[in-house]
């Protein structure tokens, strides 16, 4: 399917408000998936000519993405990943995991950016950092885009060596979210030391429920951000 390439449109504006000259992308992958770290990237691409089919990582072919990420290693100025484990995520929740990786990802910069460029809606970065959030930014920004795909195939291949000693859970294949043969293994031999206990999906596992760890970090309403995947799919 079509789509357009994305620009640096945003960043241009960044530069002619606020006067910023490092300017960072960041966006993350993991958000609703059951079992491993949530990962965030910040990429940083001045205003270069981004490589031929740069867009959202969730657009790309496996193949497609993979080589992309091999030519933005050499092609971006700077990036760096950060994680948050998935028992940060069970004792903090989704939103301040999210900025905790976040953190970690823009603080081993080489260089601190000077505004960053979120992808969403959601501000989960606020003070001190400058940010311009943009809904789909890995689609229309390039260094949001770059920052998806680096995200992507570094957390994609994090989830395949867990895989390895969990093979019945197909990590390989659908990096901890849910799908049909992550279900099967979870009804059968309970959740591995790298899922999130206090996700929505043990409630509907009877035997494995007891495993399951309290939310003390939520409030009565829960915000947006913290919106995950049930057991039904």
């Amino acid at each position: 399917m079509p789509y357009e390439p994305p620009t640096h449109t945003v960043e241009r504006s960044l530069r002619a408000t606020t006067g910023a000259k490092i300017i960072a992308g960041v966006d993350e992958v993991g958000r609703g998936a059951w079992a491993g770290p949530v990962t965030v990237c910040a990429a940083v691409t001045g205003l270069r000519r981004p490589p031929l089919g740069l867009t959202d990582s969730k657009l790309l072919s496996v193949k497609r993405r993979n080589e992309l990420a091999v030519e933005l290693h050499k092609w971006v100025t700077s990036y760096a990943l950060g994680h948050a484990s998935p028992e940060e995520i069970d004792d903090l929740g989704m939103t301040a995991a999210l900025r905790l990786a976040a953190v970690r990802a823009l603080d081993a910069l080489p260089v601190r950016p000077e505004a960053v460029i979120l992808d969403g809606k959601h501000d989960y970065l606020g003070d001190p950092w400058r940010v311009r959030t943009v809904i789909k930014g890995d689609q229309s920004c390039v260094a949001v885009a770059a920052a998806s795909v680096l995200a992507k195939v570094r957390r994609d291949k994090m989830m395949a060596e867990l895989g390895v000693e969990h093979a019945d859970f197909g990590f390989a294949d659908n990096a901890g979210y849910p799908s049909p043969v992550h279900k099967a293994a979870l009804e059968e031999r309970g959740p591995t030391p790298y899922h999130r206990l206090s996700w929505a999906y043990l409630d509907a596992l009877p035997q494995w429920r007891h495993l399951k760890k309290a939310r003390t970090w939520a409030n009565v309403s829960v915000p947006e951000i913290e919106g995950q995947l049930g057991f039904d799919f």
